[in-house]
Order: structure tokens, then sequence, then C-alpha cells
């Protein structure tokens, strides 16, 4: 089997048999790819900790005809603590599966990879509402699939968000996540991102249903 370096995080991880793995992760080079991590589920084994949703770094892999199989990894961030912090966990797992929604095998993903990393230490940081930080997400996640545009002018929406729906668009990733917003501005700017997406995605996304079921039961206790 020919091995192969792939740069990005693991979306999903699966248990197969008694000790492995089957992994989804989003590369920037080959898009979405699977790959089997065989031992994975064995104490101590040299693959477990990299296999695990989050995990971004360097996969080495085998190419086979149907998947891939992981060799090693070079890790570069475990973000390790998110599984213990809610709601922040459910939000992580939205975002997977946003990009998972979006990718393809084959196609180039770095700025999703990007977008994905930046993301999640937004998460982590809390500088912001978790609301504003999905909205900012689904925003730019959209535009790097060619399906939102900011309007052209205001139509009817508080003038900030207006223009954060200009800029989330159009900035560096590194500045992304390098603003705030009023109550209201962060309130229209949301609405605005939700349309939109409401008819890009055409199947229910199990990560939100679960980030919905949390965000209803902590509002009513």
């Amino acid at each position: 089997m020919e091995l192969i370096e792939l740069t990005g995080a693991v979306l999903l991880a699966q248990p197969v048999g008694e000790y492995d793995k089957r992994l989804v992760i989003l590369t920037g080079e080959r898009g979405k790819v699977t790959a089997f991590a065989h031992g994975a589920r064995r104490p101590n084994n040299a693959l477990m900790a990299a296999s695990n949703p989050f995990v971004f770094g360097t996969f080495l892999l085998a190419e086979g005809r149907t998947a891939y199989t992981l060799r090693s990894a070079e890790v570069v961030n475990y973000f390790s603590e998110l599984p213990m912090r809610q709601p922040e966990v459910y939000y992580g797992f939205y975002f997977l599966e946003l990009a998972s929604y979006w990718a393809q095998e084959g196609m180039e993903c770095t700025e999703m990879v990007n977008l994905l990393y930046i993301t999640l230490r937004a998460l982590m940081k809390g500088q912001h509402s978790l609301t504003l930080i999905r909205s900012i997400y689904e925003c730019r996640i959209m535009t790097i699939n060619g399906v939102f545009a900011p309007p052209e002018t205001p139509a009817g929406i508080d003038e900030s968000a207006w223009y954060a729906l200009s800029f989330v668009s159009s900035c560096s990733l590194s500045k992304l996540y390098s603003f705030g917003l009023s109550e209201k501005a962060e309130r229209d700017f949301t609405r605005a991102v939700r349309k939109r997406l409401s008819g890009c995605v055409d199947r229910k996304l199990k990560s939100l249903a679960m980030l919905t079921l949390y965000s209803t039961q902590n509002f009513t206790e």
C-alpha cells in the first residue's frame, strides 16, 4: 500500500469489531476520507489518542481501494478539554457534522479545516457568546461552499449586523472572531444566517437535534 500524509481533523470515530475504529477525517488535500485505525481501542495502543473527534494533525495513511488505514499521526491539538465542557461540546459536534455535510472526497478543504480549528479555539476561549460563534461559523462555511453572499443593503436589519455579514464572508480567518455585536445586532445577524442555512441543508443533523434539546432543557429548568 502507498503511504501518504494528509493534514486535517477527525470528524467521526466509530468502534469496529473488538479493537478497531472507523474514522472520518476532513483533510485539506483530499477532502473527507474514511480510515480504519486497527487496534485503536486497545489500552496503550499508539493510535488510541489520535483516533477521536476534534483531533487535528498530520495523518500517515495507507491508501486502499475503498478506504485508508491509519498508520500513525502527528497531533497538533487534541482539544481534550472540549468533551468535558457543556454546552461547548454540543456546539463542537455540530461544527464537525456541518463540515462533514459540505465536504466530499477529493475536494480541496484546507479552508474548512482551518475554519474548524479556529472555531474550536474560539469555543475554548469563551470570549464570545456561543450563539455568535455558531452563526459566524455557519456564515463562513456557507461562504466557502459558495451558497452565501451578504446582502447589498441592510434591508431592514441592524447596520452592524449587515456589516458583520460582509466582514465574516470576506475577512481572513485569523480575524474571524475579532469582533462583538450588540444584542440586537447579534440577533439580526443570526436570523439572516439561519434563514439562508435552512434553505441549503436538506437533511436533519443529529448533532443539531442534540444541541437544540440541550438548550431547551436548560432553558426550561
